[in-house]
């Protein structure tokens, strides 16, 4: 009687347990998450020295994105200014055509060019200036013609090689052309490359062209370069602030994930070893009570 007495006292007690543990578990799984949840709305999640670091990256960026579309705003400025006072001259320039040109004579003309100079705000002058004339032979065509230095000095003045600077001392001006008629007598027998255009003027031919390749290279490189540049910066900034939100995203899913695990505190765990123990009594107890008697 006393051991049916026990095994009764014990069975109440597993009893209990169990309900207590029931009641445990429904209260953890139902009214925690709202605790979790209602501390984070109210704080967010987030620590003062995380916003702190959030607001100076938000700063870098926008630095960052104002530098990209300012190299970008440049470089688009740059091609519109080159383009009409470098590209736009070289791609409607008519002295295309290229010949090798012979010196024949370079002579200084008797008459000189009449020029005006300023020595200051309300200083002018008026002086003058040797006119050197150069004639070469140009092999394509094979008649003689009057040599240039650029297009420039075409339109001025279409008998001069070459317009000097003006100046008030003539003697400069002599020692000037004087140097450019010794090159030229050295280069007597030696022919070198000019410029000529046989439709329209097959008398005058360019020493040199105003605006080359390698001016419109540099013309076209640089602003392009400057452009890549603004776009890869813009670029990097869009996809740091892309990887940032996935990372956000990620992060959060993953403290979900901890905050349901570890939801179960450590009395749980207490809870159910007391539950094993009931439940390995009452199998014991069973075992016995339908054990024979010997």
């Amino acid at each position: 009687m006393k051991g049916a007495g026990k095994m009764t006292s014990k069975k109440q007690e597993c009893d209990e347990k169990e309900r207590e543990g029931t009641l445990f578990l429904l209260s953890a799984f139902t009214a925690v998450p709202a605790k979790v949840r209602r501390k984070e709305s109210s704080s967010d999640g987030v620590k003062p020295a995380e916003k702190m670091k959030k607001q100076a990256s938000n700063a870098g960026e926008d630095r960052a994105m104002l530098l990209g579309f300012t190299m970008m705003g440049l470089s688009v400025l740059m091609f519109f200014l080159l383009g009409i006072t470098i590209l736009k001259p070289f791609m409607l320039s008519v002295w295309n055509e290229e010949s090798n040109c012979t010196i024949i004579q370079a002579d200084i003309m008797e008459d000189w060019v009449d020029c005006s100079f300023t020595c200051g705000v309300d200083c002018h002058g008026q002086s003058k200036y040797p006119c050197l004339q150069v004639l070469v032979n140009v092999s394509n065509s094979g008649q003689s013609a009057v040599l240039h230095y650029n297009e420039e000095a075409v339109q001025v003045n279409p008998k001069c090689f070459y317009i000097p600077r003006c100046q008030r001392d003539k003697n400069d001006l002599l020692d000037g052309v004087m140097n450019i008629k010794e090159y030229f007598d050295r280069k007597n027998d030696t022919p070198f490359l000019c410029f000529h255009r046989p439709e329209s003027k097959p008398e005058d031919v360019i020493f040199i062209k105003k605006y080359d390749r390698s001016v419109v290279f540099h013309c076209l490189f640089w602003p392009s370069l400057m452009l890549l540049g603004g776009a890869l910066i813009v670029g990097m900034v869009k996809l740091t602030q892309h990887l940032s939100l996935l990372c956000k995203v990620y992060c959060s899913a993953s403290k979900e994930e901890l905050g349901s695990v570890a939801s179960r505190p450590d009395s749980q765990q207490s809870k159910t070893k007391k539950e094993d123990k009931c439940l390995r009594w009452r199998l014991n107890s069973q075992s016995m009570s339908n054990a024979p008697f010997n």
